[in-house]
């Protein structure tokens, strides 16, 4: 990591700017912070004792709004995920003054100084996380995954869970983890490449905060443990899903595959780079092979997220199947409800028809409202990540202008470059006519304003 020189305090002022433009929001009202106090005092009824399950905690080392648990049983040939969601309902109703509120926000909000959070800390940080702290209300969605990955949702109910530990992505250790872990996220990711998906994630650019309080300007790859602990949440949403296309009801994440156009030009991108990509292989099973380690498969791999047209939410349509590119399969969002208000819905609704039940009005009301409202609650998000990470690039360059630097071109279009410099973790755009993917090119810094979170480069001829 490289840690910002950034005598001036000029990030944390970027930061308080940024969130003023984007109107994040700080804290919560008085009647929002009553009612999630009242909320948080709330004793489970209804709920069946499932303390006696061994049930971990895998995410961040930081993080203390923890929305899963989970506990792995063999059933024979067949194993069985015991998956633990935060039951956010229990403590927020429809309409009273927290609900209200998580309609306005649609997610939690991340900057590298803090969170603006979806629900008040007393409940999305105390009494719904799963905390290894006590006994929580939770929804357990028992998903029974077959020896050849397959899933399918036995039951969903909720419970009182009681976490034994929270591990770390950084530090867990197989010894760790429940028995059967490592055999059941090595089928559910077997499945995945059988079923051709292309849920590859590139190294992403972030701005991390440093133990001595400084920021840093990183690529972080994801660690292993993060991809077998996504394997865990895919195969619930996609069992999920499932029942609830069945039932014709139900919210849906949607991506549609790079149209053929797109996947020339990323041949024409791999041929750039020197990526044997064969003629006989799609673009989901050469993507699967791609080693984010190296610096030119990491940029392809950017190169196809950016050429996808980007993931929605979909409520159930008849004669419509929901289907997600990257996954290769219906899923829907059902494992974060403390981060994202959507899944609040879709846990509801699938409670619901795994029990017999009708799924209440309100939550098939709320499917048909809910996409304009995430909608709106990613993109500002995503302007809040570029906006971060532009900021602390300007940063990183303030008093280096005029100095020549090493880059390499991993994307072009009618307007210009996008270019990745060589030693340092920073992506942006040149008004550079002619150039390929994958050209080598000497670029000088002409400004770098962190108050517009804006740098400038010009060619060097």
């Amino acid at each position: 990591m490289k840690t910002l020189a950034d005598p001036a305090n000029r990030l944390s002022h970027g930061l308080a700017a940024i969130r003023t433009r984007f109107q994040v929001p700080e804290g919560f009202s008085r009647a929002v912070l009553a009612a999630a106090e009242a909320a948080a005092a709330r004793a489970p009824t209804g709920h069946i004792d499932r303390t006696d399950r061994h049930f971990v905690t895998l995410d961040p080392a930081s993080a203390t709004d923890l929305d899963q648990a989970f506990a792995v049983e063999a059933a024979g040939p067949d194993m069985l995920l015991h998956y633990a969601i935060a039951d956010v309902a229990w403590f927020v109703d429809d309409g009273d003054p927290i609900d209200l509120e998580a309609w306005r926000r649609g997610t939690t909000f991340y900057l590298p100084d803090g969170k603006a959070g979806l629900y008040p800390p007393v409940l999305s940080e105390g009494a719904a996380s799963l905390l290894p702290t006590g006994p929580r209300p939770a929804v357990i969605f028992t998903v029974r995954v077959t020896p050849d990955g397959a899933v399918h949702l036995d039951g969903a109910e909720r419970a009182v869970i009681r976490s034994a530990a929270k591990l770390a992505y950084d530090s867990v250790r197989d010894t760790d983890l429940p028995p059967g872990f490592a055999d059941l996220t090595a089928r559910l990711q077997h499945a995945e490449s059988r079923r051709g998906a292309a849920r590859v994630d590139p190294p992403e650019q972030e701005v991390a905060l440093r133990d001595d309080g400084s920021f840093a300007l990183v690529f972080r790859p994801r660690l292993a443990s993060e991809e077998r602990n996504a394997a865990l949440s895919l195969a619930a949403n996609m069992a999920i899903a499932d029942v609830l296309r069945a039932h014709q009801t139900g919210l849906f994440r949607v991506m549609a595959e790079p149209d053929d156009r797109a996947v020339a030009r990323l041949r024409q991108t791999a041929v750039a780079f020197g990526l044997d990509w064969l003629p006989v292989a799609t673009l989901a099973q050469f993507e699967a092979t791609l080693d984010p380690g190296d610096p030119k498969q990491a940029a392809f791999m950017l190169a196809i997220r950016r050429a996808g047209q980007g993931a929605s939410y979909q409520p159930f349509q008849p004669g419509i199947v929901p289907w997600h590119a990257a996954v290769a399969a219906s899923y829907a969002h059902a494992t974060a409800p403390l981060r994202r208000l959507a899944d609040r819905y879709v846990i509801r609704a699938t409670l619901a028809v795994a029990n017999g039940q009708p799924v209440p009005e309100i939550v098939t009301a709320a499917f048909d409202k809910l996409p304009v409202v995430m909608a709106r609650a990613d993109a500002i998000g995503g302007q809040i990540d570029r906006a971060v990470i532009d900021l602390a690039e300007a940063v990183m360059l303030q008093g280096r202008e005029g100095e020549v630097f090493a880059a390499i071109v991993t994307d072009a279009d009618d307007r210009g470059a996008r270019i990745q410099l060589c030693d340092l973790p920073i992506v942006t755009r040149l008004a550079l006519r002619g150039a390929e993917p994958g050209d080598a090119v000497r670029v000088r810094l002409v400004s770098a304003d962190p108050d517009r979170q804006r740098i400038t480069f010009e060619p060097v001829v």
